[in-house]
């Protein structure tokens, strides 16, 4: 299966994953669409798969292809016409002071254990098993594209880390950990802030943030960063009011 698009994609494959349970719908089966063969996607061409609606995980690219459910909406930043609202303002000026450190991707005990404490405190109550090490490198430390790691400290003290990955038009935030200790730190909201300013600084017009879903509470933070464009049947849109976007089709 190819997709139409730019020349680069036409040397890319495309296959549907068997049914799997879905991580953010309660009781719903999801399916993805997988772009390869993966060492053959590098920045280039997955700066026009992101176009496309696709996103990374480890060396992977892939895009929701639920038969049924199209709920799942990427969505990005215009970055010049980004305006904070009063709680990310306070939220910006509370983590000002953060220390910020641009890195390769690379495996770290330090990233590892602050990892492993969010996704306990993320998935509270929760029954799954923790992820290994190896799992984590799988999905966070390996990429054939132009990725780092943006460290945030205090009094030197990890507190922040966001896996990006830089394209032709933009940032793709691609995961983001962090100290869940202090439930209202902000954390989350400050590193997509300073994202949007890094963005900026490097003259790059869009901040993307992967799939947004209206059901999902674990994604309702993503509607408060205004305005905001997202894909809808096949076009990047403006969206002021996703409660009332389209599904797409």
């Amino acid at each position: 299966m190819t997709l139409p698009g730019e020349q680069h994609l036409q040397k890319i494959q495309f296959y549907a994953t068997t049914a799997y349970a879905c991580g953010y719908l309660a009781d719903q089966p999801a399916q993805s669409l997988i772009a390869t063969p993966h060492h053959l996607i590098d920045a280039h061409t997955y700066s026009g798969l992101i176009q496309l609606g696709f996103r990374r995980s480890g060396k992977f690219a892939y895009r929701p292809h639920c038969e049924t459910c199209h709920a799942c909406i990427p969505v990005r930043l215009p970055v010049a016409e980004f305006q904070p609202n009063r709680s990310q303002r306070r939220a910006w000026k509370q983590h000002h002071g953060l220390s910020v450190s641009l890195m390769k991707l690379a495996f770290s005990e330090e990233h590892f254990a602050l990892y492993s404490t969010y996704q306990v405190a993320r998935h509270e109550g929760g029954s799954g098993d923790p992820e290994t090490a190896e799992q984590y490198r799988n999905f966070l430390v390996q990429s054939n594209v132009e990725s780092l790691m943006v460290e945030f400290r205090q009094d030197g003290i990890l507190k922040i880390v966001s896996v990006v990955d830089i394209i032709r038009d933009g940032v793709s935030a691609v995961y983001t950990f962090y100290d869940p200790a202090d439930r209202h730190a902000s954390y989350g909201t400050y590193n997509i802030l300073w994202l949007l300013e890094w963005c900026r600084s490097l003259n790059l017009p869009y901040l993307y943030l992967g799939y947004w879903i209206k059901e999902s509470k674990k994604m309702a933070y993503k509607k408060n960063f205004l305005p905001q464009e997202g894909l809808v049947n096949g076009e990047w849109r403006s969206i002021h009011n996703q409660d009332q976007t389209p599904p797409e089709k």
